[in-house]
């Protein structure tokens, strides 16, 4: 057994699944091993933070209220925060173009597995779909970039 090997792809699968597999022809993995290892990673990364997105979203509002209260004690109150920036508007315009399908099952792969878990359970964590999402979206989208990772090491 290579338990270093599939640790290693384990773990920058939690992370960062997009470019995870292309790193398995050259450790001389098999297309199913870099594939699921990569996608026991991922997911494994996934459930844990959307899962525990409340505490984390909880946890940073608190930071943000900490902060904004020692600023007014020491007679440094902070400004509001804006409600319609361009940041938000950008968000929500995504939101309602992608929805609920191209969020779940894509935000995990192009950003990384933790923010994009954690975008999906902001924004539509309380539909039973989302999770469910998020997994078809590791499955098929590892499928794909696993792929191609065999592809293009067949090439060269």
């Amino acid at each position: 057994m290579h338990f270093g090997k599939y640790l290693g792809f384990f773990l920058v699968s939690t992370v960062k699944f997009m470019f995870a597999p292309f790193g398995g022809p050259g450790a001389h993995m098999g297309f199913f091993e870099t594939y699921f290892v990569c996608i026991a990673g991922a997911l494994f990364s996934a459930a844990f933070f959307y899962f525990m997105s409340e505490f984390f979203m909880k946890r940073a509002h608190d930071k943000r209220a900490r902060i904004r209260h020692a600023a007014a004690e020491r007679g440094m109150p902070l400004p509001e925060k804006k409600k319609f920036t361009k940041v938000n508007k950008f968000i929500i315009r995504t939101k309602r173009s992608f929805g609920i399908y191209g969020i779940a099952m894509y935000a995990p792969f192009f950003f990384s597995v933790p923010i994009g878990s954690i975008i999906a359970a902001k924004f539509y964590g309380s539909d039973r779909r989302t999770f469910p999402l998020i997994v078809l979206g590791m499955f098929v989208n590892g499928m794909i970039t696993t792929g191609l990772a065999y592809l293009i090491y067949s090439f060269f």
